[in-house]
């Protein structure tokens, strides 16, 4: 193989690296919240396409897209704008309620239905960071010979990526520029980083002279649209959380929890350690005190009995003397004397005694995992660290747990044999959000996890479908309608998609705030 050629490989190796690093699942998801903004002539019973950008969700109602996408709809009477969202089966009208010429912005109304919301990420795009434009380049479209009907029916939008290349902006407005491959009808859309976070609204793009000219395209950053969306009222999602994969996550957390094993460990040998120098120390001393109680016991002892020995002859000389009375208390005392040394010697300290005299060492209170009371309420704090969060808040979690796993009063928990212990879990199939979330709660532990799948259309119907068909909106003890709740898991878990696109992480306290999202 030629150098060149190794080059050349080398170079598609390291560009093929370079888009690998987005999560798709993450991108796709993303894209279900962009649509094609069609703008359409009416004249009489006929409709005419006049042209299209892209724009995507704010609020489920709201659509957010360039100025000059749809400006012509303000000037001319005839002309309405159509959105069509990537998947579904139906397209929307919409009117504009919002428009911001000086930065390229503006807000569409929908007259019905609701789309899945986008997330801005808060933070500065970093110079050379990989993102994706999603959006409905008109020369795709001609490409595959799309034609009006086709057009305005749903359809998922095209992604491309590139890098963005900080320090340069427009003169007008603070735009991020970028390399992601940009075509008329890309106006309007997201630029987002590898976990689907909006940095930016695409809005134009460099022209080539027809020569080798590299093309660049122009966002309008979050900035700017931060400030147009506050004037125009409304409360749009974004977050600073860092933009990590869940194979990252899992290996950090796999990482982090041997090492705080090993900690452990070394904690444990630590203070074995301790304990047995502690004991050691404990039984030389008991063994010092037997020592030197057996000597004075001897030694008073020996005085006793010289005492005694004195005392009775002192009897003795008495008696001899004819002294009765003065002999007979010396006698009494002297025998006394000698029972006491003898009691004292018998009942000196033995050294089988020594055991009995270690004084176990305090090892001080000992605070495990399993040591938390989850009954009543707990305020679950999200750990950043073990977490991926892509478009999700940060907000603590409230739970009420009762005994038998119901959560808030309301939701019906079930068990499942874990490593550690018991841990009991639920899978949500809310009607109101875009997302199917596997939520679990270790009472050992006092650690909650949600796992967050951000699915499409169809298969957030099947869920919802499958959830209907059980009646588990209460909690029970009943064993049958438990069962009932475990046949409805198994058949939600078989549709969720391969891995979750987030997977937050809490460590619960006793306490409640009034302030947290419901925990299920």
């Amino acid at each position: 193989m030629t150098l060149i050629r190794r080059l050349a490989l080398i170079l598609c190796l390291a560009g093929f690296a370079s888009v690998a690093r987005a999560d798709q699942q993450d991108l796709t998801a993303a894209a279900r919240g962009v649509v094609r903004v069609a703008i359409v002539a009416t004249d009489g019973n006929q409709s005419y396409f006049v042209g299209h950008g892209t724009g995507f969700a704010v609020a489920p109602d709201k659509i957010l897209t360039n100025a000059h996408v749809v400006e012509l709809v303000r000037e001319e009477r005839n002309l309405v704008i159509g959105v069509v969202p990537s998947e579904g089966k139906k397209s929307y009208g919409g009117k504009i309620v919002a428009f911001s010429p000086g930065n390229d912005l503006a807000l569409i109304q929908l007259d019905e239905g609701a789309l899945p919301v986008s997330t801005f990420y808060a933070g500065a795009p970093q110079d050379g960071q990989h993102v994706t434009a999603i959006g409905y380049p008109g020369t795709v479209d001609r490409a595959q010979g799309l034609d009006l009907q086709q057009m305005v029916q749903p359809l998922i939008p095209v992604k491309t990526s590139g890098n963005i290349s900080s320090g340069r902006s427009s003169k007008g407005y603070d735009t991020i520029l970028h390399t992601a491959p940009l075509a008329a009808g890309n106006s309007g859309g997201p630029l987002v980083d590898d976990c689907g976070r909006v940095l930016g609204v695409n809005s134009f793009g460099s022209v080539s002279d027809g020569g080798n000219d590299a093309e660049f395209g122009f966002a309008v950053s979050n900035r700017e649209i931060a400030n147009f969306l506050r004037q125009a009222g409304v409360q749009f999602l974004r977050t600073t959380a860092e933009c990590k994969s869940i194979a990252q996550i899992t290996d950090e957390d796999a990482r982090r929890t041997a090492e705080e094993a090993a900690q452990k460990d070394a904690a444990a040998r630590a203070r074995d350690e301790a304990h047995d120098a502690a004991m050691a120390k404990a039984r030389e001393s008991a063994e010092q005190q037997v020592i030197s109680g057996r000597e004075n016991a001897m030694a008073i002892a020996a005085v006793l009995l010289a005492l005694a020995v004195l005392g009775i002859g002192a009897a003795g000389l008495n008696y001899n003397q004819g002294k009765q009375k003065p002999a007979m208390w010396f006698g009494i005392g002297g025998g006394a004397l000698l029972l006491g040394a003898l009691l004292t010697f018998l009942l000196r300290p033995s050294f089988s005694s020594i055991d009995e005299r270690v004084v176990m060492p305090d090892d001080g209170q000992v605070t495990s995992a399993s040591t938390y009371a989850p009954l009543g309420d707990n305020i679950c704090l999200i750990d950043t660290a073990r977490s991926r969060i892509t478009v999700s808040d940060m907000n603590d979690v409230a739970i009420n747990w009762a005994a038998g796993g119901c959560v808030n009063g309301k939701t019906q928990f079930i068990p499942t044999r874990g490593p550690a212990g018991e841990i009991w879990s639920r899978i949500l199939a809310p009607a109101e959000q875009a997302v199917l979330s596997v939520n679990s709660f270790d009472p050992q532990t006092g650690t909650y996890r949600s796992e967050r799948y951000l699915a499409d259309a169809e298969t957030l119907e099947r869920a919802r479908e499958v959830r209907a068909k059980s009646d588990s909106g209460q909690c029970s003890t009943d064993p049958q309608a438990i069962e009932k709740i475990k046949r409805m898991q198994d058949d939600l878990r078989a549709i969720l998609p391969p891995q979750p696109n987030e997977r937050l992480v809490y460590h619960c306290q006793k306490g409640a705030a009034s302030a947290a999202k419901p925990g299920n």
